[in-house]
């Protein structure tokens, strides 16, 4: 199998990761596409010792360190996430932030996100426990959960007050999302996608951001078909059976940025 055919499985995951750490599908996709111009251009530059995949990330980490000026919108300007993100990152090391979704979002385990970032396993748990001290700290907010599956439905609830948030609703329907939205505003909006009376949380999710400006996570079974490169995408998608590490993680990031981005359907 060339190197080629083994990376293309990769790509989505790794714009997932790099949207989220820069807070945008528009500025994590310009990295993505710069990291595989460079490799493209030399493939020598990837180490695949540990397999492709730690290499793959390992060089965009590289990239990404070494990059000075971040993407930025079509007119030129900063978009609102990395603006957003510089205010944020003044309090922050940015290294503590890249651990956290590595070890969390992306699901590598200690010793392999050491290797990504080229650090020991002690750096690695370090920098988690700060990331999510720091983010949290800042971003104590008010969460509305959509989803139709009562025992996901208190897990989430638990992960989301272990931060020090709190609920506002539990939605099992898009018209009880949206209704309960417009009812107290949320800060963070968690949304599975199919939910109990066959409606979709993608609709809810576009109407209510038609209303006010609000983070959304999705979580699902299949993030593959959202997760295309094709059409505009959520930028914080979490996959079930989710490790509750994995949602304390995109609900830190989703918060970290606080901003929004177009939602459409699979």
């Amino acid at each position: 199998m060339s190197l080629s055919e083994e990376i293309a499985p990769l790509l989505p995951y790794l714009r997932r990761y790099a949207r989220a750490l820069a807070g945008s599908q528009k500025s994590g996709d310009a990295y993505v596409r710069a990291c595989l111009q460079a490799l493209v251009a030399d493939q020598t530059i990837i180490d695949t010792t540990h397999g492709v995949k730690i290499g793959l990330y390992r060089l965009f980490h590289v990239l990404w360190n070494a990059s000075v000026v971040p993407p930025t919108t079509h007119d030129g300007t900063v978009s609102i996430f990395e603006q957003t993100a510089q205010q944020r990152l003044a309090t922050m090391a940015p290294e503590s932030r890249q651990t956290l979704l590595l070890s969390t979002l992306e699901g590598f385990s200690l010793p392999e996100t050491a290797l990504i970032i080229q650090r020991n396993e002690e750096d690695v748990t370090g920098l988690v426990q700060d990331a999510i001290a720091e983010i949290d700290r800042q971003t104590k907010t008010d969460v509305l959960i959509i989803e139709d599956e009562p025992l996901i439905s208190m897990d989430l609830i638990q992960i989301v007050e272990s931060l020090g948030h709190g609920v506002t609703s539990v939605a099992r329907t898009a018209s009880d999302a949206i209704a309960a939205a417009k009812a107290q505003k949320p800060g963070l909006v968690l949304a599975d996608i199919q939910l109990a009376d066959g409606s979709s949380g993608i609709d809810a999710v576009k109407e209510i951001l038609a209303e006010m400006s609000v983070p959304v996570i999705f979580i699902t079974s299949f993030p593959e078909r959202l997760l295309t490169g094709e059409r505009p995408e959520p930028t914080f998608l979490i996959t079930k059976p989710f490790n509750p590490n994995t949602v304390k993680a995109g609900i830190s990031q989703a918060l970290f940025f606080k901003g929004t981005e177009e939602v459409v359907a699979a």
